[in-house]
């Protein structure tokens, strides 16, 4: 099925309109795509609107290759936007009282108790808000917890919500929009901080700017390689009839992405719109915060089985890793090394900008290299100090350079994403609870990797350059 009329995207905020608006570039991995004296004219104000087969061919053309979102508040609603909450919990009545309660009479509610210590609790107050209770009598884990509920769903969305979650008023209403496109699956909201007394602790700041569940201010398609690679299920809006038999069951940890990934190979669009939120009840003592960081990283081998093309700890290109490399080997020999590469990288995308005005003026000024080359530093420093760091301590222990190296990664990434994050918290406590962080999520996927005796989640994939795109007509 085709957009509807009135469908409107809008370029992505890393797209840039290019040769006197006869090319667009953007996209992840970065593209150039030419547009034909036809299609120019549909762009207006960054803007598509479908209101034809062409503009809709083109709005088509733009999301699938990450150059434009939509615009959600322009959407219409479904034609049947009938819903229903499938609300997974075990024990936790307090929390499950203050999500039913923002929750109202909206749509119907199914709570699935998995296992709880004091079910009577959660009973009561499931009846009190007139939820419909399935109780099992095994811990079962949240996928199969969410599935119990899934397969009593009539509704033709299903809104899953862990009950430490509390979603905006207007968050599901706006999340049905996505749907407008029949090829969209599942739309997430953004997940932000929950304000409790907790929240003002210094590992509670720290969450509140740096949460594993936050996506980020700018509405994305989620897809593996972007920066938006998994989309969480704490709060997400789902079609039914696209989900197949749910959650992968066997998985206790990571179910969230192995399902995002698998609608994505089944053709299907998850979208991120952080337009609007569902607040989420962090952890914010420290041993639970710690241990559930170490949890997230043992979803790291099981989910390399499922899904090998994807998961990675870095995904690096040929130039990038040579670049690396150079800087690495820290000799006199390195800086001379590493700008030849820069340069002869520019030198070939410049080539791939050719049959538009000045390619080499082009290259330059969008510094498509130089943001490359950041990208690169970036996932190099994170494989220090985050997915190798096992490895990185020994080498400390035998090489100056390495003890340099890593200095530098973790000084840096501190700086920068302090920066970034605008954390209400200090530098330093700020640091430390960065490194911390990075020590459990890359304890749990060497955790994971043992147990799975493979190194997969723990390998770098080589990229090749992506072929030129046809013009967009």
């Amino acid at each position: 099925m085709p957009l509807p009329h009135g469908f409107t995207v809008r370029l992505d905020r890393h797209t840039r309109v290019v040769d006197g608006g006869r090319a667009l570039l953007g996209g992840f991995p970065t593209r150039l795509l030419r547009l034909t004296a036809r299609a120019r004219p549909l762009v207006a104000g960054r803007e598509v609107r479908v209101a034809g087969p062409a503009s809709a061919l083109l709005a088509e053309r733009l999301l699938d290759a990450g150059l434009a979102d939509p615009v959600a508040a322009t959407l219409p609603q479904p034609a049947d936007p009938r819903y229903t909450f499938v609300i997974p919990v075990r024990d936790r009545p307090r929390e499950l009282d203050r999500l039913l309660t923002a929750i109202g009479t909206g749509g119907q509610v199914i709570v699935v108790d998995d296992a709880s210590h004091r079910p009577e609790a959660v009973a009561a107050t499931a009846a009190r808000h007139g939820a419909t209770l399935v109780p099992l009598r095994v811990n079962a884990g949240p996928a199969a917890a969410r599935n119990a509920g899934l397969r009593l769903v009539t509704s033709p969305y299903v809104v899953f919500a862990d009950s430490d979650v509390v979603p905006a008023p207007d968050t599901v209403p706006t999340l049905l929009r996505h749907f407008a496109d029949p090829r969209v699956a599942m739309a997430v909201p953004r997940i932000t901080a929950l304000a409790t007394r907790g929240s003002a602790t210094w590992i509670g700041r720290y969450e509140n700017a740096r949460s594993s569940l936050d996506l980020g201010a700018h509405p994305a398609a989620v897809r593996p390689g972007s920066p938006v690679s998994w989309a969480p299920t704490a709060c997400a809006v789902a079609r039914v009839d696209a989900l197949g038999e749910g959650f992968d069951e066997r998985m206790r940890v990571g179910e969230d992405v192995d399902l995002c990934w698998r609608l994505i190979e089944g053709g299907w669009r998850v979208r991120y719109e952080p337009a609007v939120a569902a607040a989420h009840d962090h952890r914010v003592r420290f041993h639970d915060w710690f241990l559930r960081k170490a949890v997230y990283g043992t979803g790291a081998h099981p989910l390399a089985e499922r899904h090998p093309r994807f998961i990675a700890p870095a995904v690096l290109a040929p130039w990038s890793t040579a670049l690396l490399l150079a800087l690495l080997a820290q000799r006199r020999w390195s800086l001379p090394a590493a700008a030849a590469v820069f340069g002869v990288t520019t030198v070939r995308i410049a080539r791939k900008l050719s049959g538009t005005r000045e390619p080499y003026r082009l290259a330059l000024a969008l510094g498509l290299t130089a943001h490359g080359a950041v990208a690169a530093l970036a996932q190099a420093s994170a494989l220090l100090t985050r997915h190798w760091w096992p490895l990185t301590a020994v080498g400390c222990v035998a090489s100056r350079r390495i003890r340099r190296a890593a200095a530098a990664a973790a000084l840096t990434d501190v700086v920068l994403e302090y920066r970034r994050d605008r954390a209400r918290l200090d530098p330093l406590r700020y640091g430390i609870a960065r490194r911390l962080d990075d020590l459990a999520y890359g304890s749990g996927v060497w955790l994971s990797a043992l147990k799975g005796r493979s190194t997969a989640a723990l390998r770098p994939r080589f990229a090749q350059a992506p072929g030129r795109p046809g013009p967009a007509r």
